[in-house]
């Protein structure tokens, strides 16, 4: 067999070869940059995690970026629904909401409708965005359709929902929820009527609002707040049961966020997000950030989302069920305070990973505040986190335009803007 060769002759000819190799290379290179921008403006571009693993979003997620602190808003107002000024406010900050438990109740009577109101502005404001219905998978907070007859009044008069409560195991009466100023019962995670009836009202909230998801409280691996745990192997199989029958019934396009769930090993393949809420002293220890810091890498190298929030010390009484009160000199606590909670969530932060900065969940627990550290630039990190002495708990970090500093032992923290 012969084989035919190429024989360049004169410099002209090898000239010629190089230009054209050379615009070859180029289109190749232009070609391979326009197929990333299509993949970003679709929603699909690629991020590398902390331990260099590849996170390719989703198309239904928020669009995400390092160019300034990813924020997360969650917030209600029971009274009233948003004006114009605070949905651009938000709006402009973040591209990822959910509207919080009570939102518009007693303006529109239902949260459902609440929500359904701000989904319509937010989209009109900024197509794109993101805003989630909130429902609660243990308690019965009577704020939505669903639910209205949740209340001592529909027990009285025995309505047909009321099946769905649980008993206190040493009472054998109603369990009550009575800490806090809003009183309300608990729903039986073990009645297979009430799961059932659960998936259907969380999809109609859905549904009904046109929300993008749905943010789901009490999905944390224990069970009804600490009286049944004998129960919680039963107890973490029945939420896994609802989730999984929710994720399939919404589909594939819309987003689930389990509050406290990234170590709900049962619920953990039904959520796209998982909210790590810091509800209580014990969650903001050392050695609780440094697991957690663990579990955001976890969680990203499955390719879900994770949002960190803190809330500032030092707040009077304030709950969403009956609106903020007693909140005095807490916006400028809030504004000392920033500093350290922004450097813990930077230190363990991922792509696709959030933010959440208030004092409270009403709208004005911060929600409105213009917090100038949010808005600077960040950039993407250079790097996972060091910890400086291995038995230490000073922690340090790099971004683009941002050096962190981090002493979870004092609670100290330093963040540099380059």
């Amino acid at each position: 067999m012969k084989i035919q060769t190429f024989k360049c002759n004169t410099k002209e000819q090898i000239t010629k070869i190089v230009i054209l190799f050379i615009i070859f290379l180029s289109l190749s290179f232009s070609a391979n940059v326009v197929a990333q921008e299509s993949q970003k403006e679709a929603g699909n571009a690629i991020y590398v995690t902390s331990d260099g693993s590849p996170f390719k979003s989703k198309a239904y997620f928020p669009k995400f970026s390092w160019k300034t602190t990813p924020m997360y808003y969650h917030f209600g107002d029971i009274d009233s629904v948003l004006k114009p000024e605070e949905t651009k406010f938000i709006a402009q900050r973040t591209n990822f909401i959910s509207m919080e438990k009570s939102h518009g109740f007693n303006l529109l009577g239902d949260a459902v409708l609440g929500t359904k109101q701000e989904v319509e502005a937010f989209h009109k404001v900024k197509p794109g965005i993101k805003v989630l219905f909130y429902y609660n998978s243990f308690v019965a907070w009577p704020f939505t359709r669903f639910n209205k007859d949740l209340t001592p009044e529909g027990v009285a008069s025995k309505k047909e929902t009321t099946k769905f409560l649980v008993n206190h195991p040493k009472t054998g009466k109603l369990m009550e929820k009575t800490n806090g100023p809003a009183f309300t019962y608990y729903f039986d995670y073990l009645n297979p009527d009430f799961r059932k009836w659960w998936v259907e009202q969380a999809f109609e909230g859905v549904a009904v609002s046109g929300a993008d998801g749905i943010f789901i409280d009490r999905m944390n691996p224990t069970g009804q707040s600490g009286y049944f745990p004998d129960k919680d192997p039963e107890i973490r199989r029945a939420k896994a049961e609802m989730m999984a029958a929710l994720k399939e019934k919404l589909g594939p396009n819309k987003i689930i966020i389990g509050n406290n769930a990234a170590d709900n090993a049962a619920v953990f393949p039904f959520c796209d997000a998982f909210m790590f809420e810091h509800a209580n002293p014990t969650r903001l220890t050392k050695e609780n950030l440094l697991k957690e810091w663990n579990d955001m890498l976890m969680v990203a190298k499955a390719g879900k989302m994770s949002i960190y929030r803190f809330g500032a010390k030092g707040k009077g009484k304030t709950d969403i069920t009956i609106g903020a009160i007693n909140t005095d000199g807490i916006e400028q606590k809030s504004k000392d305070q920033l500093e350290y909670y922004l450097a813990c969530y930077l230190i363990g932060a991922q792509p696709y990973s959030y933010f959440q900065w208030n004092w409270g969940w009403n709208l004005e627990d911060g929600n409105l505040i213009d917090y100038p550290e949010l808005n600077k630039p960040l950039g993407s990190p250079k790097e996972a986190f060091k910890r400086v002495n291995p038995k230490g708990w000073v922690f340090t970090r790099e971004f683009e335009h941002a050096s962190v500093w981090l002493d979870t032992e004092t609670r100290k923290a330093k963040i540099t803007w380059k």
